[in-house]
């Protein structure tokens, strides 16, 4: 996530450069991060790193049009100052992840969905 509280794709890709079945992996991953942002509110500064991935594996080695998804995982690395802040956004996470995300939903009817969840607290204090 930029420092505007927009959500990228990996460096060495462009937008247009992914294909529909990527594009529902980008979408998905912009979902669950707006959505954690939201749940946050004024507290998304707390967040001094935040990233999210999502893999999707296909069924067949190159993408065609039958190729469909046999499950994903996504996980989600925050860095953050304190602990209290952690739990704020471990909390943020969950909801967004379980409940919240309406295209997490979604990826749920399609295939399994595994997720793994690791925030850093670096001890230090706002400033």
């Amino acid at each position: 996530m930029t420092a505007d509280r927009h959500f990228i794709i990996e460096p060495e890709r462009s937008l247009e450069s992914l294909n529909p079945k990527e594009l529902l992996l980008y979408a998905t991953a912009d979902c669950a991060g707006r959505t954690i942002v939201g749940l946050l509110k004024e507290r998304a500064d707390d967040l001094s790193d935040f990233s999210i991935t999502l893999e999707g594996v296909l069924s067949t080695a190159t993408v065609v049009a039958e190729s469909k998804y046999n499950s994903f995982n996504i996980v989600y690395s925050a860095t953050c100052h304190t602990l209290s802040e952690q739990i704020v956004i471990s909390r943020a996470i969950n909801l967004a992840h379980d409940k919240y995300c309406g295209m997490l939903q979604m990826l749920r009817r399609i295939a399994p969905l595994s997720h793994e969840i690791s925030i850093v607290t670096t001890g230090e204090t706002n400033s």
